[in-house]
């Protein structure tokens, strides 16, 4: 057996995902006999054990890690296909723009940044249309894989450039975003450990990969959410110091004096060959 079929691989990535047969069945829409019989079919099709079942559940044999690894970007790379080969087509119908581009940025990141690159690059011949894709903490790795996004601004060390091409772009420090009748914000520089454990001021928590890390501060869904529990003296946010674009009156931006620089690169996948893509990366790196 040589290939593999997009319907089995989701069926096996969500099973996978669940380490549950009825979980992952009813994620998928189907009933359970016929997910488990697809699953121990393309067991006997690749030759191989890709789960272990025992009274105590689903678990991945060494196998099935690689599948899970492989299956999830390859059905990252057939969604990538159709979001990207969808914009052609659009470009190719009667009434449509003659090029796009999807740029995915974090909400509320590096805004003066990516005013300059728009304005610069609009400035340009024949320059593509260009749409903003904002998106929460490290999504915009997921969104250049997945094909929602072409390109996308992205800050290291926290989003991964690993499988990208990219260009750097700019490097800043970080700041402490505080209520601003907080004590702390009174103080000229901050460490990380000053903001890390404020018994009234929990550090705010983002998802990553759709979990978020156990402790006390609150789970935040979006930028909106997070202005409003900083000004109502609910949490503290550690954010690159651009991120003073957005502040409120009620609060106050603190430099850390040991926060890691960040670096906001621009990223797109290593295989694209779009000519409007190529011309907004010449604009980007003459900034």
């Amino acid at each position: 057996m040589d290939t593999l079929e997009t319907r089995e691989l989701r069926y096996f990535v969500a099973v996978a995902e669940e380490l549950h047969f009825g979980r992952a069945a009813e994620r998928l829409g189907m009933a359970q006999p016929p997910l488990s019989r697809a699953i121990q079919q393309l067991e006997r099709r690749i030759g191989v054990s890709l789960l272990e079942r025992n009274r105590r559940g689903v678990s991945l044999t060494g196998a099935g890690e690689v599948l899970l690894h492989e299956g999830r970007a390859a059905l990252e790379a057939t969604t990538a296909a159709a979001h990207r080969t969808r914009r052609a087509g659009g470009a190719d119908s009667p009434g449509g723009p003659r090029n796009r581009l999807v740029l995915a940025v974090k909400a509320a990141g590096s805004h003066e940044l990516l005013q300059k690159l728009l304005d610069a690059y609009a400035a340009e011949p024949d320059a593509a249309e260009i749409e903003v894709l904002p998106s929460g903490m490290c999504e915009q790795e997921g969104m250049l894989r997945d094909g929602r996004a072409d390109v996308a601004l992205m800050h290291a060390p926290f989003n991964s450039l690993a499988g990208f091409d990219s260009e750097e772009l700019m490097t800043e420090g970080q700041i402490a975003i505080l209520p601003a009748g907080h004590p702390l914000a009174a103080r000229k520089t901050l460490s990380l450990a000053d903001v890390s454990d404020v018994p009234d001021l929990p550090l705010a928590r983002w998802p990553r990969h759709g979990t978020y890390t156990p402790g006390p501060g609150p789970e935040i869904h979006d930028q909106t959410q997070l202005a409003q529990l900083i000004a109502l003296g609910r949490t503290v946010a550690v954010y690159p110091d651009s991120a003073r674009a957005w502040l409120w009156a009620e609060h106050t931006a603190v430099p850390l004096t040991d926060a890691p620089p960040v670096v906001t690169h621009i990223a797109w996948p290593a295989h694209s060959r779009s000519l409007a893509l190529a011309g907004l990366i010449r604009t980007a790196a003459q900034l």
